[in-house]
């Protein structure tokens, strides 16, 4: 389940599903434009709030997903472009049950060799976008994204600390797997204090 979260201003406003979300949004204050995030990915989710849009949106969300329909699953199969050399087009030939499945196994085998590594770059990415909208202007703001992308958790926290609490306590939920596969700072990694 995909989670969400809106600030207006410096303090958190809701955190939740979709419809958790959207729920807090009808009945905010009005005045400031809140920001709602998609913590997976960092991504701004704007919706209209004018009038009854915002409703017809809280309806949506907490509406009951589609049953599921009789027979075989969609495999959510996509069709795309891939470029190669002629070696590789060669290579992928010359394996059995053909170039999608190898192409596949390629694939899976690559996802589950460093696993931790990719869920910390899609963590610190994701962290970066949302600190870039609600904390770019902050003290140490630079430091703190550094930091992040080094995997350097001491100098992330030590740079989050004079933020506001909501603020702070988000952009350390939102790093918490940046920081999972990380061991001891590197020398160029470190700051002084």
């Amino acid at each position: 389940m995909s989670t969400y979260t809106a600030f207006v201003g410096d303090e958190l406003l809701a955190h939740g599903d979709l419809a958790t979300v959207l729920r807090a949004l009808a009945g905010a204050v009005h005045g400031q434009q809140p920001l709602v995030f998609r913590d997976a990915d960092g991504a701004a989710v704007d919706f209209d709030l004018r009038g009854g849009a915002l409703e017809e949106l809280v309806r949506a969300a907490s509406s009951p997903q589609e049953k599921p329909t009789r027979g075989r699953p969609k495999l959510g199969v996509i069709a795309r472009e891939v470029s190669l050399l002629p070696r590789h087009w060669e290579w992928l030939e010359e394996q059995p049950n053909g170039l999608s499945a190898a192409l596949r196994r390629l694939v899976e085998e690559a996802i589950k060799r460093e696993p931790e590594k990719q869920r910390a770059r899609k963590a610190a990415e994701a962290t970066s976008r949302i600190l870039s909208a609600i904390a770019g202007n902050r003290p140490g703001f630079e430091e703190v994204l550094r930091a992040l992308f080094a995997g350097n958790e001491a100098a992330f926290l030590a740079g989050i600390k004079r933020w506001p609490p909501a603020i702070r306590n988000y952009a350390k939920r939102l790093a918490a797997d940046a920081f999972v596969s990380s061991t001891a700072p590197s020398p160029a990694s470190r700051t002084d204090a």
